[in-house]
């Protein structure tokens, strides 16, 4: 495993030597996310989303002047969900969790505020509000992804919501990126850090299973494009991958609920290498993401992969809409915006997962699903619209 790495990280550019290396992933970390202040003195989530931009070489557009002041100060209020939504929520198998990828969107005013707030605001106290509703008892907590977490944030996260509440959350990005990026998403050099067990444990899993406790759902390893150098090399990229996750602390006796998760962004491992794929999640006692992704196959060409590792729980992010294709997410972004309402409704999808979500919680297993406002244009009306599929099944 040694040697291909090094192969790897000498058609990349990188072969330097192992001090040096670590030095160059931190400065390159330092770049790529700058510091966040702390989350009592600005919004942790809303720092996360412009790292995101950054990332993606995007310019967020000033904000649309308010019809009235924003509110500021007071407590971030939810707004009452109707009866029929109320209804919904008590039908649904209390296995499933739903949720949205974050929850720092002031056009969700009216929709889940009870008002309008300013971006910062809902970062810092809108998780509350959030957690109150009764269809949500998930969240994607993404903001980790662009910088480890500590123990004390999780902590404070995990005090915002109830007890039955579970977090999906992401591993951070130098472990689970092959390449080192500039700011624009182009690979620089080789990511010495890529699935490093160590780094995996002190960085991620163990943090968050003191901070989030009982209260973790699903710890996904959303593994970024692979290069040309290592798809070619899957058997290898598979082994060092169940390395990591062997190495990964055993979540049950804290977290009954708890499992890890892989994501993809490539194909291959869901087709070419799906038994080898699915074998390594199996004995490494990890699943698979469903990812509702361009870059990957629809939901349908996706089911060998969980029929392999069936009877297990599903672990669902639907991150964005197909009609936008692989690199859509700035599209998505401007066209969505405030996301306020849904663009391009996708039912073909949302039934297909409605499918897969009954059969798993039919068989009195957990499903996790969160929706990002690029799934459809507003995730809090794709949320209803998906409960309303799932319960039509039931």
């Amino acid at each position: 495993m040694l040697t291909w790495w090094s192969d790897f990280t000498a058609f990349a550019g990188a072969a330097q030597g192992e001090a040096r290396g670590e030095n160059t992933r931190v400065s390159n970390q330092n770049a790529l996310f700058p510091e966040f202040e702390d989350d009592a003195d600005r919004g942790a989530e809303a720092d996360a989303r412009a790292d995101q931009a950054n990332q993606a070489g995007e310019h967020q557009a000033p904000a649309p002047s308010a019809k009235k002041p924003a509110k500021v100060a007071r407590q971030v209020g939810l707004q009452p969900p109707d009866e029929a939504m109320r209804a919904l929520a008590e039908a649904l198998p209390r296995r499933l969790r739903i949720g949205t990828s974050s929850w720092t969107y002031p056009g969700w005013a009216c929709l889940l505020w009870d008002g309008e707030y300013p971006e910062t605001a809902l970062s810092k106290q809108g998780l509350a509000a959030y957690a109150q509703h009764p269809m949500l008892r998930t969240v994607s907590l993404d903001r980790n992804f662009y910088r480890p977490l500590s123990v004390a944030q999780y902590a404070r996260y995990a005090s915002q919501v109830p007890d039955d509440f579970r977090f999906v959350v992401k591993a951070p990005s130098l472990v689970t990126d092959a390449l080192v990026r500039a700011e624009d998403g182009r690979g620089m050099q080789a990511n010495a850090a890529f699935l490093n067990p160590e780094l995996a444990v002190q960085e991620f899993a163990q943090p968050a299973l003191e901070g989030l406790g009982h209260k973790i759902g699903a710890l996904v390893f959303q593994l970024s494009p692979l290069p040309a150098a290592l798809l070619g090399r899957m058997p290898e990229v598979l082994a060092r991958l169940s390395a990591m996750l062997t190495a990964l602390p055993a979540l049950q006796a804290v977290a009954p609920d708890g499992v890890y998760a892989v994501e993809v962004r490539d194909p291959a491992f869901v087709s070419t290498h799906t038994p080898a794929f699915a074998s390594m999640l199996r004995e490494a006692g990890a699943t698979y993401c469903l990812g509702l992704h361009p870059k990957l196959p629809p939901i349908e060409e996706q089911l060998p992969m969980l029929r392999a590792l069936w009877p297990g729980p599903l672990v669902c992010r639907w991150n964005m809409n197909r009609v936008h294709g692989p690199y859509g997410y700035e599209d998505a972004e401007k066209l969505y915006q405030p996301f306020d309402r849904i663009i391009d409704p996708d039912p073909e999808t949302r039934m297909a997962l409605a499918r897969v979500v009954a059969g798993t919680v039919g068989r009195g297993l957990n499903a996790f699903v969160t929706i990002s406002n690029h799934a459809e244009g507003s995730a809090p009306q794709t949320v209803r619209a998906f409960g309303e599929d799932v319960r039509g099944l039931l």
